[in-house]
């Protein structure tokens, strides 16, 4: 009995209550009654699975004795109680010390439903015979001069025992003696062997499920009871008291933080019994996770390392992470911790699309949104072509520069370059490259270069030379010159020497003075001196006898307009006015602006000296190469 009752305060788990458990006491010898004179240990057990360490409050009768050691020696009868720093106060146990010649014992403690050792015991128990033993008055059967006898399964009916005795002195029997009645004082079972049980089996819960906390003991008689406590809260989750060996407490709807170690008690009254501690995890579902791209520069270029980052905000962990690219499977990496998990991508064209992930934890997986991506292409080195209307570039064309990247992502901003300046730029946003029109001068001959850029990188083309040379005027003249040459040079000479003729008429035999100023009278027709000096180039052919110097009066020249190529021969015509209209009737009535009437003539290349000598003695036939008539508007600076 005292090894079982040493096993039940050892229960694993009982120094985990809230509540502190009670000491226990223990008598040693473990009788509840002895003879005065004798000396009885009293022992306190507390909540160290071993008699109690430190200081040990004592108490009989209610009332404090000392403060010493966890073992004390008693002498007086008293209903002896202990308490321990860890321990609330036992329940008390009575002593009885006697007078008397004989005594009934009981063993100590007694619980319902023990079997409770009796001892008649005499002072002189050498000489004490005929032992028998009563209940209430009654011989128990089978109890006749026995030492001791065993009493199956008592229970608190509060019966009175005692026993009878004779004593032999010298050979003689005296007369018989009985013991003083005692009660046997039965307490109710203490519970033992306190479980807790999680359900579902194991303790591993989905969020949102049903938990039940079953709290069950193996033995303990009367009212027991149950209460649930979970680690790091101070109270406890719920109570429950009931005639009964087993308790459930139920929690709804379990979250994330229901997740802990839990145990619970059991108590009738004779001290708190806990379990071990059991641990619950409450498993999270993963949430849809987010897929995020990571690359060195803010638009992802073909080369970069892309890096593919999913990450669900909530989830038990492991989690695995599968990436995918148009609904392809590129692979998967696990978080075994919680948190996300990437994946790198060696970025080429073929890597733009669609993108997603999903994340799994064994609890059903979940996909995130699309997410796009479009890797530029950096552009290819541009290429520059040249598109004029001939072969060759003249004045007057309009050339076309065409410049165009054959590889690179939209939109190209394409620059268009003369030597070192910039002469324009345009934007590409559907392909095909760009183009810049210029309207050619002499001053465009030179290095031409475009450049190409989508905001990966400038690539410059090659330098490409263009050498202006001519007019546009001059290609028209050399193409039509077999069928209109002749006729209108033929024209152009004829309508010069008519001029001439005409002017010389009109003269007075006077001529012009030495100052170069007309002499004839005002209300003759005068004739109007060219405002720009004579341009006559000494290699130019005449086409009249040469004057007197006093008659020479420029009524034509050649003009060249700055191309190497052609020159002019410019007859002048005579400005008519009013005042000698009258004189003149041969000219219009009205007044009449400055207009000059043109030759072209082809001028012989430098170093064809020859063939230009030989050309002047030529009749007029041969000159149909070299002749068409231009008419053009005097402009103000001719005046």
């Amino acid at each position: 009995m005292l090894l079982w009752l040493l096993l039940l305060i050892l229960t694993p788990g009982r120094e985990q209550s809230g509540v502190a458990p009670k000491a226990v006491l223990l008598l040693d010898p473990p009788w509840s009654t002895a003879f005065k004179g004798e000396k009885v240990a009293v022992i306190c057990w507390g909540i160290s699975h071993s008699p109690a360490q430190g200081d040990t409050s004592w108490y009989r009768d209610e009332k404090l004795l000392k403060i010493k050691h966890n073992k004390i020696q008693i002498t007086e009868s008293g209903n002896y109680q202990c308490k321990t720093q860890g321990s609330s106060l036992s329940d008390a146990m009575r002593v009885e010390f006697s007078s008397d010649w004989l005594i009934l014992q009981a063993l100590q403690p007694v619980f319902e439903g023990d079997n409770v050792i009796l001892r008649c015991r005499g002072k002189d128990d050498k000489n004490t015979h005929q032992k028998v033993y009563y209940k209430d008055g009654k011989q128990l059967p089978n109890s006749y001069n026995l030492a001791e006898i065993t009493v199956n399964s008592v229970s608190r009916d509060n019966g009175k025992y005692h026993c009878t005795a004779t004593h032999r002195k010298f050979h003689i029997f005296d007369i018989k003696e009985t013991s003083s009645p005692i009660n046997i004082r039965v307490q109710g079972v203490p519970v033992s062997d306190v479980n807790l049980e999680i359900r579902p089996t194991g303790g591993q819960l989905i969020e949102g499920e049903n938990m039940a906390l079953i709290c069950s003991v193996a033995q303990g008689s009367g009212t027991v009871t149950f209460s649930w406590h979970k680690e790091g809260r101070v109270r406890s989750l719920g109570r429950k008291t009931q005639h009964s060996l087993l308790a459930e407490l139920h929690v709804l709807t379990v979250t994330e933080s229901d997740a802990g170690r839990y145990y619970c008690a059991a108590d009738n009254v004779h001290g708190p019994i806990l379990s071990t501690w059991v641990r619950v995890t409450v498993r999270i579902p993963v949430s849809h996770p987010v897929l995020t791209f990571r690359a060195p520069r803010a638009q992802a270029a073909v080369g970069d390392l892309l890096e593919l980052h999913c990450e669900s905000l909530r989830g038990s962990p492991p989690i695995l992470y599968r990436f995918y690219h148009e609904d392809v499977t590129l692979g998967n990496s696990s978080a075994p911790s919680g948190g996300g998990a990437s994946f790198n991508l060696s970025l080429t064209a073929e890597h733009s699309g669609n993108y997603s992930c999903d994340a799994d934890n064994g609890l059903g997986a979940q996909h995130s949104h699309g997410v796009s991506l479009r890797v530029t292409v950096p552009v290819s080195r541009p290429v520059l072509t040249l598109r004029a209307p001939g072969a060759q570039a003249m004045v007057g064309d309009l050339l076309e520069l065409h410049c165009e990247s054959l590889r690179g992502s939209l939109p190209i901003l394409y620059w268009f370059y003369h030597e070192d300046d910039t002469l324009a730029n345009s934007s590409a946003h559907s392909g095909g490259g760009a183009s810049f029109n210029l309207s050619l001068t002499t001053e465009h001959s030179g290095n031409y270069s475009c450049e190409a850029d989508n905001g990966l990188g400038a690539q410059h083309s090659k330098v490409v030379t263009l050498n202006v040379t001519g007019t546009s005027g001059s290609r028209t003249g050399l193409t039509a010159v077999g069928v209109t040459g002749l006729v209108l040079s033929i024209l152009g000479l004829a309508a010069a020497a008519a001029l001439l003729h005409y002017a010389r008429a009109r003269r007075k035999p006077g001529g012009l003075s030495a100052t170069g100023t007309s002499s004839h009278s005002p209300s003759e027709c005068q004739e109007p001196s060219s405002s720009r000096p004579s341009r006559i180039d000494p290699q130019e052919p005449t086409h009249s006898k040469p004057l007197a110097p006093m008659e020479l009066e420029p009524m034509y020249s050649n003009v060249n307009p700055g191309d190497s190529n052609l020159i002019y021969s410019q007859i002048w015509s005579i400005q008519h006015t009013k005042e000698n209209s009258a004189n003149c009737p041969t000219m219009h009535q009205e007044h009449e602006e400055l207009t000059a009437l043109y030759s072209e003539l082809k001028k012989t290349h430098p170093d064809d000296s020859a063939g230009e000598a030989s050309s002047r003695g030529r009749p007029h036939e041969d000159d149909e190469e070299n002749y068409e008539n231009v008419p053009r508007v005097l402009l103000a600076s001719d005046h």
